[in-house]
């Protein structure tokens, strides 16, 4: 039997749920911890980084927007691990507003497990985007004027300061830089960076994008380095200062 892999915490208040989500992740080489409010997901965090949280919205002493808010404005080492949101809610605004607090990814309940551990599996890829194709022989470092993508740190610089992405997002810079100049809808874009063909409706690749651009842009009304072309998708400028 293969090792388990990776970490997975899972916040959430529903017991019989939490106990399906972990038998089945477990059967599916993850290990899954379990807790069923905010104070015990921090109390956990603070001795083990997981390699990702599965976070519902709907918790008994918590707001998970609120929890979704702490962990990314957090100094501590579980500040940048990726988050999917396990939202109920049917109202649109509530996965919106997580994805600009820095969740990666969400899944509406009631879910196939099959879904929620492609999106689980994807959030956790590291490395080049999926169906990014990368010389090996090359330097890991590719500089777009000030920007600076350095792949295997999976960090981004802008005149030399850092910006903050989570690990979605810098896949998805990663997809747009490396095919710069070339207009990419969101259905490419979502394709190669999660490998999963997004949903007609779906509007959440625009939030990421969004906050790509307050990480990289020097004028967020104005963008030099992504472009929207209206109707298409995005394009990554060729020539940047």
């Amino acid at each position: 039997m293969p090792a388990l892999s990776h970490r997975i915490l899972l916040i959430e208040d529903d017991h019989r749920l939490g106990a399906m989500v972990k038998t089945y992740l477990e059967q599916s080489e993850f290990l899954c911890d379990v807790v069923e409010s905010g104070a015990a997901a921090f109390e956990r965090l603070a001795v083990q980084t997981p390699d990702a949280v599965l976070l519902d919205l709907m918790l008994p002493d918590m707001d998970g927007l609120e929890i979704c808010r702490q962990v990314r404005s957090s100094q501590a080492a579980y500040a940048k691990v990726p988050i999917v949101m396990l939202t109920a809610k049917g109202d649109p605004m509530d996965r919106i507003v997580g994805l600009e607090l820095g969740a990666d990814d969400y899944l509406p309940k009631p879910f196939e497990p099959r879904e929620l551990l492609a999106r689980l599996r994807a959030v956790l890829r590291r490395g080049p985007a999926v169906g990014v194709v990368v010389d090996e022989a090359a330097t890991s470092v590719h500089r777009y004027g000030s920007l600076c993508i350095d792949l295997d740190a999976r960090q981004v610089h802008v005149s030399g300061e850092a910006c903050e992405l989570t690990a979605y997002q810098f896949d998805l810079l990663v997809a747009l830089a490396q095919r710069a100049g070339r207009v990419l809808s969101r259905d490419q874009i979502m394709g190669l960076s999660r490998g999963k063909e997004l949903d007609a409706f779906d509007r959440s690749i625009d939030v990421h994008i969004g906050r790509i651009r307050q990480a990289i842009e020097s004028d967020v009304k104005h963008p030099k380095r992504i472009l929207t072309v209206r109707g298409v998708g995005y394009v990554f400028a060729k020539q940047q200062d």
